[in-house]
Order: C-alpha cells, then structure tokens, then sequence
C-alpha cells in the first residue's frame, strides 16, 4: 500500500523538520535558490497559459509542476519549512536557533534565484527591451502593481487584507508539502501535492516566494513599484501572514490531533479498589 496513515505523516514532519534544521548554509542557500529560480518558472508558465486560453484556471492547474520538481528533489521552500521545523524544536529534536538559521538563509537563497530569474526572463522576452507588447510582460506588471500599490491604497486595511491572504495561501501550500509525505510512490506525491497547490494558487493568495521573482520581474519592465513598496506592502506582512497560516494551520493542527498523547484517565475503580486495600491493612 501506498498510503501513509496520518499519525505516521505527523512522524514524518518531525523527523524532516529535524534534518531540514541541521542542513549547512552552502545546502540552504543553494537549494533556495533553485526552488525561488523554479517558482518563477511556474508562475510565467500558469501566466502563460491563462493568457493563451484566457482561462485563469488553466494556469492554476499548471503552476504546481515547479512544487511537484522542489519537493521531489528535497529542495527547500522556507514556506513548507514554516510548518516542518516548528515541530521538530517542540519535540526538542532542534532548536529555535536551527529553524530561524534555516528560514533566514532559505529566504536569502529565495531572493537570489527569484531575481535571477526575473532578469533572465525580462531579456528573453523583452529582447534586451526591444519588444515593448509582450502580453505576459504585461501580465507581470499589473499583478506587481496590484500586489503593492493596490494593498498601499487601503492604508490599514490593506495590511489587513494581504497578511489574511497570505495566511490562506501557506495554509494551502505547507498542506502541499504534506500531503507529499502522505504516499511512497512518486506519482502518488505527485498527485497528493497537486491539490493544494493548485487551490492557492487559483484563489490569488499571497505567496512570499512567488512574490520574490513576480515583484522584481513587474519592477524591472516598468512597474510603478518601489523597492520600499514591495517590502512594506508585500513581502514583510506576506512572510507573517504565511508564516501563521503554516505554523497553526498545518503545523500545529495536525501536531496536536496526531501526535500529542491525551493524558490517560484515572481509573477511579481501581483507586476505590486500593483505598479498601489499604482500609484492610489498617494503612
């Protein structure tokens, strides 16, 4: 059988955690970097495909490949970790200095292969800015801009809105890194993961590695975005936002309902039972 039960899943978490935890900052910045450089990819791809079939579910669909690659490969995708290592510093397996060493080093990985990307990707389809109406371009612009300056326009509010959005992505897409863990044959994963993934990604919640290559790319063709803009209306309250979702909505969720013992009952016979004992030994 392919399937793993979920208390076995929950063991899992523990013991990933752990080794994600005790990686080496060559290992985290390296396969940071690759899974940053793959989201970019995954997110031109589902652009792509919604503009050629002008079906924004078509790219949905599409955009778990480069998720499905990260986890196969066992890179790392610090808004998974968010989920994975907290358990492993509950069961004292790490400490809460190995998990932020992971997440800040995975982060700065994140933000290399993102950019690289996005300066890849703005040559090849701009020609080193000789095509001015690229629609995926295009695309890429307004979706910077309506993940900055949309969320600067509502003050308050918007903080508001982008941390909620970004705790209901990373609900989903650390319950991706999951569900991976739920089957042993690869295409049992595969299919496992797709789901949500695909359901983030479909509902336009915030992702902060996807921000970290689509921010930089609107930026670099021509996006009325700052660079204090991206960070103060995007990325800082989208790393909360997803940092929450994945820690209490996944994480601890499950950790709680799977792993924790109840502690047992009182057996009030047998205690009745050895308070007469005791009565007849004269204690």
């Amino acid at each position: 059988m392919s399937y793993v039960k979920p208390k076995e899943v929950v063991k899992n978490m523990i013991q990933v955690g752990a080794e994600k935890a005790k990686l080496s900052t060559k290992d985290l910045v390296i396969r940071g970097l690759l899974s940053g450089a793959l989201l970019g990819f995954a997110t031109t791809l589902a652009f792509t495909a919604e503009i050629q079939t002008k079906l924004g579910i078509v790219g949905a669909i599409l955009f778990p490949t480069s998720f499905v690659i990260i986890i196969l490969l066992g890179l790392e995708l610090v808004t998974g970790n968010f989920a994975l290592i907290p358990l492993a510093v509950l069961e004292k397996k790490a400490t809460v200095k190995n998990m932020l060493n992971n997440w800040f080093w995975v982060i700065v990985g994140h933000l290399i292969g993102g950019i690289i990307y996005a300066v890849l990707f703005v040559v090849a389809v701009t020609h080193f800015g000789t095509i001015t109406d690229n629609a995926v371009a295009e695309k890429i612009v307004k979706v910077a801009e309506a993940k900055t300056l949309a969320y600067q326009a509502l003050g308050g509010k918007g903080l508001v809105v982008v941390i909620v959005k970004a705790i209901l992505c990373n609900w989903m897409v650390s319950l991706g890194a999951v569900m991976a863990m739920t089957a042993t044959s690869t295409i049992g994963k595969i299919v496992a993961m797709w789901l949500p993934i695909l359901i983030f990604f479909a509902q336009g919640f915030e992702h902060a590695v996807v921000n970290m290559f689509v921010i930089p790319a609107g930026m670099l063709l021509g996006a009325n975005v700052t660079v204090a803009d991206w960070w103060l209306w995007n990325q800082l309250p989208v790393i909360l936002g997803n940092i929450l979702g994945a820690l209490i909505f996944t994480g601890i969720a499950l950790y709680v309902t799977y792993h924790t013992e109840p502690k047992k009952k009182l057996n009030i016979l047998s205690v009745k039972s050895a308070d007469k004992a005791s009565e007849a030994r004269g204690i």
